[in-house]
């Protein structure tokens, strides 16, 4: 008996959901068990950053050739031999001693994370395109396996060791491999052309709104998988709590980053993509302006003596500012990729490729900026001093890309409909 249609629909992406959520908690699998191999091998906060970012390289350089693939071959064989192909090095990571073989593995691991440019590709062919910001929204919620490893991992190096979380995900993995398998259609009508060659689907390189999307993705999503990756250790060195509280703590900006994903797409359906991701950017703006500035003490010379005022955010305020933002970014990650069904319908799996690689890709250098920027100035908030400045370049870009633009058409229809009447 063939399923129907809407039955397929709804299955291929709660499968496809699903697996990408376990995927990403996977990716993102350094960020918790980094920390007690940070102490085993003493290493310093740049070597950290670079041990927790090494996932992300490979997911994001991979990307783009997983995007061509799923557009030739479909969705949902690429997607699981990816998966199939995670499975024994993630096991391996539990049997790593040196810092290199840790890299090594992480660079097989990282696979995982392109994942993503597969997925969105997938489950956008099987949506109307007035539903596809919803049905992507749905799919990217998948980013909540960021909160999923911060909840799983330190429980199981607290229980076990840390030896015991790559054991255990190598099994998720095998396990969702198969369920998704299961649970998952192919439909070769949303396959290109066999005619369309390699060259042709590269073509895209040269669209400059796709480098504009790339931007823009470099900071929502890029900044997302950074902090995700940074911010249990951050709680840890700035407010002094144990794993446990600070993989807690750090879930309430990983956790709405993904959930309301679900949430962007539909809000980005409705509204459109620019002005929803406008908003975005000026909210990540003006959280990121306080988040940046470090703890001090001020002291003011007075009639009576000195007077001293302490200056910075304690750990409610701080965690109220990261879940706003989190909150936020889950909305820009979906609408950028509006953007995306919007204009290139026949190539999403190329582009979501292209931008998905350069947003990944600002995942894995930021966190080594961080790492670096920590060792140099010894200041925790400078992390949030850089991503206030890359969220200002992408406010410039698109204030003079999109808004004058639209604004010097709006005179230009204005002043033709004026003379007409005239």
């Amino acid at each position: 008996m063939v399923a129907s249609q809407k039955y397929q629909q709804w299955s291929v992406l709660g499968a496809s959901t699903f697996a990408f959520t376990v995927c990403f908690a996977i990716w993102m699998v350094f960020g918790e068990i980094g920390i007690p191999i940070k102490k085993m091998l003493d290493l310093n906060e740049t070597q950290f950053g670079l041990l927790a970012a090494t996932p992300v390289l490979t997911g994001s350089l991979t990307r783009l050739p997983l995007g061509m693939l799923t557009d030739k071959f479909g969705g949902r064989i690429v997607f699981f031999v990816l998966m199939l192909a995670c499975v024994v090095p993630i096991w391996f990571i539990g049997e790593a001693t040196q810092y290199w073989q840790f890299l090594v593995l992480g660079l097989f691991v990282g696979v995982a994370g392109g994942s993503f440019s597969v997925g969105i590709a997938y489950v956008a062919r099987w949506f109307e395109r007035d539903r596809q910001g919803l049905a992507m929204g749905i799919f990217g919620a998948g980013n909540t396996g960021a909160a999923v490893t911060k909840f799983v991992a330190p429980t199981l190096v607290v229980a076990y060791g840390w030896s015991m979380v790559p054991k255990v995900y190598a099994v998720a993995m095998l396990a969702t491999a198969l369920l998704f398998w299961a649970f998952s259609y192919t439909d070769r009508e949303h396959h290109v052309s066999a005619s369309v060659t390699v060259k042709d689907q590269l073509a895209m390189l040269r669209d400059p709104k796709v480098w504009r999307y790339c931007q823009y993705y470099s900071i929502l999503f890029g900044g997302f998988v950074a902090l995700s990756l940074w911010m249990t250790k951050y709680y840890i060195t700035e407010y002094g709590f144990d794993i446990r509280v600070a993989a807690l703590l750090a879930a309430c900006f990983s956790l709405p980053g993904g959930v309301l994903r679900a949430v962007g797409g539909w809000i980005s359906d409705r509204y459109g993509a620019h002005p929803v991701t406008w908003w975005v950017m000026l909210i990540s703006w003006g959280c990121l302006f306080f988040l940046s500035y470090p703890q001090a003490d001020l002291v003011i010379k007075t009639a009576r003596g000195d007077l001293t005022m302490h200056i910075g955010l304690n750990v409610w305020a701080f965690t109220t500012l990261m879940f706003v933002m989190g909150v936020t970014w889950s909305v820009g990650n979906a609408s950028v990729f509006k953007y995306i069904s919007d204009e290139y319908s026949d190539n999403i799996g190329v582009v979501s490729g292209i931008v998905g690689l350069v947003g990944a890709l600002g995942g894995f250098l930021l966190p080594i900026m961080f790492g670096a920027l920590v060792d140099i100035t010894g200041i925790n908030s400078s992390v949030f001093m850089l991503l206030w400045g890359v969220t200002t370049v992408s406010l410039t870009w698109m204030y003079w890309t999109e808004i004058v633009p639209r604004r010097n058409g709006r005179i230009r229809a204005a002043s033709a409909m004026a003379s007409q009447r005239g």
